[in-house]
């Protein structure tokens, strides 16, 4: 209980101190960061993360997503839903391709090489990592490395390629303004609950993420007016639960591994970056959209920081989010089911 305590403890700072320095997913890296040092130290929790508070904070970031979904704005698409849908297939395919470079290495195996790379969701990626049999560690620290590159690199190709420059509008609100946190909490345990024993069921893969995402999407795209939110403080607590999970598991021969694989997949992270600024072109050559529209619907990472550099540069904020919320689901649903087939049909 001491070790636990002190790990919850030093997260809750280093979290509260990285949020104010605007470090992206913050409670997730941080919480990896602090749970690997542990390990490594030796300070660790002897029982590591229960099974069951990891598929709690799935369920939790689950029910986000699916809150990120507004009928409203993919309506908008109108007729450019077959070239977002196309440039989506194409960030796919780039990281999957890309993860069997990855997979190359004798230390990396082709799924983890791939739930690495994929460019979309990488909380979601973490979180669901080891239910689909890659390593959570490689893939934790890359999907970090791909956010923080794409991230810190987007405001620098706004303004140098675009001219692009701020107008001083609001960011995207993603505050708990709405319903009060009560109702809140009804909203994400119910759909949580629905959704994991829904997705056990039909037995989908990953369900206690993707049920709780499907019911809540349904749920807006069906026109229910439900007002709910998930509570800053318990996303996260979800996103520390998902980093403890994979920070607790660190051994020194695993960071030893993954150094070794750090310029590999930097190399493969600047290739699925620039791969996907051509989708943006593509995708603006074939809609009446901007390139700058185009270039930030199919950026590969950070969905808030995309929404963010949108609203405040006077891009389309209704098609970059559209297009970027079809990226992140289809990365999230087409990776499960993938890794089950590959499951099923790899040789003992």
């Amino acid at each position: 209980m001491t070790r636990w305590l002190t790990l919850a403890l030093i997260t809750v700072v280093a979290t509260a101190g990285a949020s104010w320095l605007a470090v992206p997913s913050a409670g997730l890296f941080v919480a990896l960061f602090v749970a690997l040092v542990f390990a490594l130290a030796g300070w660790a929790p002897r029982s590591g993360v229960p099974r069951r508070w990891g598929i709690a904070a799935q369920a939790v970031l689950g029910v986000e997503i699916g809150t990120l979904v507004q009928r409203e704005a993919l309506a908008t698409l109108g007729d450019a839903w077959v070239p977002v849908v196309a440039a989506c297939v194409g960030t796919l395919v780039l990281s999957i391709a890309a993860g069997a470079l990855l997979g190359l290495r004798r230390d990396v195996d082709s799924l983890t090489g791939a739930l690495a790379l994929v460019a979309g969701g990488a909380s979601g990626l973490v979180a669901i990592a080891q239910e689909l049999g890659g390593d959570e560690r490689i893939v934790a620290v890359v999907q970090y490395l791909r956010v923080v590159l794409v991230t810190t690199t987007m405001p620098i190709v706004a303004i140098v390629v675009f001219s692009a420059h701020g107008n001083g509008d609001a960011i995207i609100d993603t505050s708990d303004a709405g319903a009060p946190w009560l109702l809140d909490l009804a909203f994400v345990a119910i759909c949580a609950a629905v959704g994991y024993l829904l997705a056990r069921l039909i037995r989908l893969p990953a369900p206690g993420l993707l049920g709780p995402m499907i019911v809540v999407t349904a749920i807006d795209l069906l026109g229910v007016s439900i007002d709910g939110n998930v509570p800053a403080l318990l996303l996260t607590a979800a996103y520390i639960g998902i980093g403890w999970q994979a920070g607790l598991k660190f051994t020194m021969d695993s960071l030893r591994t993954i150094s070794r694989i750090l310029p590999t997949a930097l190399l493969l992270i600047i290739g699925i970056t620039v791969g996907c600024a051509v989708l943006g072109l593509a995708l603006a050559a074939t809609t009446s959209m901007s390139a700058y529209d185009g270039y930030l619907a199919t950026t590969p990472g950070g969905v808030y920081a995309v929404l963010a550099i949108a609203a405040s540069t006077g891009a389309n904020v209704t098609f970059v989010v559209a297009a970027q919320v079809i990226r992140v689901f289809m990365m999230l649903f087409a990776v499960p089911v993938g890794a089950k087939i590959v499951r099923h049909y790899r040789r003992p």
